[in-house]
């Protein structure tokens, strides 16, 4: 395991008035800008947040690193920053955090490429290198991670060109699978989502169910009837998420449709299962704007509101189950620019 960085209570908590804190702010630590959060809680509760840290730009690709804080108080002040990965000049990023229940391990899986190879490179087919998946975990709290492993092999087939996994959380499902929503193209215009899933307990990977195209970044939840409901970006030129259901835990897909209800800028969204009910977050608006949670009683047939976090720029969000019923959300949050700061938000 390495041990990195000690971990040191960061001065940020939250103010009487506003259950909201800035966990990251882009120009602070180092870094241009933080971007794609993800968040997870171990067995024994910690909140880990985890984000890219962009050394340089905002830009997609270049020096990018994968970063974490840790609160030990359900999100109310966090630790300093922790690099869980740092592939030196190049990219490793979109973090995808599971939690075994079982084994109280975190896995953590990943997605890297040349700073010289930048999106546009790699899906025309002229990059040096493609993307490459990766799986790190941690056995203590989210304090030390394990060596990144390459496992690209196991969960990208040939043909594929660009790949991401998540961001955001996987799932466990009741079976014991642990379930990874990822993407993938198979040329510039091909946007198919996809899961990956280990029955093994993370030692190993597989590829799932696929749907597509037009679907890209995605998000899953598993149904208290056991069903999933795959919840994914859409370039179906309607500005809705695009929804599809499984029936044998995540190996096929039923066709996509479109969720009417669900508007989206085509943007990254977040989905989970909170007790009976589904949460999803997203910024609810044709652009990057107005970070919204809504609830379904219903698997997912119908939507009404929970809360409205923030009507400025807004974009990716991980939304999360805490102790004593309380939510939490962490998200891409500005006044003038979605990318100013990562944010913690918790309500009950």
């Amino acid at each position: 395991m390495l041990r990195l960085f000690p971990v040191v209570l960061a001065m940020s908590a939250f103010a009487a008035d506003d259950p909201q804190v800035t966990v990251f702010r882009s120009g602070e630590g180092g870094y241009h800008s933080y971007r794609i959060p993800a968040v997870v809680a171990t067995k024994k509760g910690t909140l880990l947040a985890f984000c890219e840290g962009r050394r340089d730009t905002r830009s997609d690709t270049g020096n990018i690193d994968l970063l974490l804080k840790r609160s030990v108080d359900q999100g109310k002040t966090w630790s300093s920053t922790i690099v869980v990965a740092d592939f030196g000049p190049d990219v490793i990023g979109n973090p995808a955090p599971v939690l075994d229940r079982k084994t109280g391990i975190v896995w953590l899986l990943l997605t890297s490429n040349l700073a010289t190879d930048p999106e546009k490179s790699i899906l025309a087919g002229t990059s040096k290198e493609t993307r490459r998946v990766w799986v790190t975990h941690s056995k203590d709290d989210g304090l030390t991670w394990a060596k990144p492993a390459e496992i690209t092999g196991q969960v990208k087939p040939k043909g594929w060109s660009w790949y991401a996994t998540g961001p955001g959380n996987g799932i466990q499902l009741k079976s014991g699978r642990l379930v990874i929503p990822c993407d993938h193209y198979r040329s510039p215009t091909a946007r198919y989502s996809h899961i990956v899933y280990s029955d093994d307990h993370g030692a190993t990977w597989k590829v799932g169910g696929i749907v597509g195209d037009k679907m890209n970044e995605s998000t899953i939840a598993e149904l208290p009837d056991g069903s999933l409901l795959f919840n994914m970006r859409s370039y179906a030129g309607k500005n809705r998420r695009a929804i599809a259901r499984s029936r044998d835990g995540g190996i096929t897909f039923e066709p996509a449709t479109l969720d009417e209800a669900l508007i989206e800028p085509v943007c990254q969204a977040s989905l989970i299962r909170h007790g009976k009910a589904l949460l999803f977050s997203n910024p609810a608006s044709t652009r990057r704007e107005n970070m919204t949670v809504r609830s379904s009683k219903d698997g997912g047939k119908t939507w009404n509101l929970v809360k409205a976090l923030h009507p400025g720029p807004s974009a990716y969000s991980n939304i999360i189950s805490l102790k004593g019923g309380h939510i939490g959300l962490l998200y891409e949050r500005g006044e003038k620019s979605a990318y100013e700061t990562i944010t913690f938000a918790r309500w009950k």
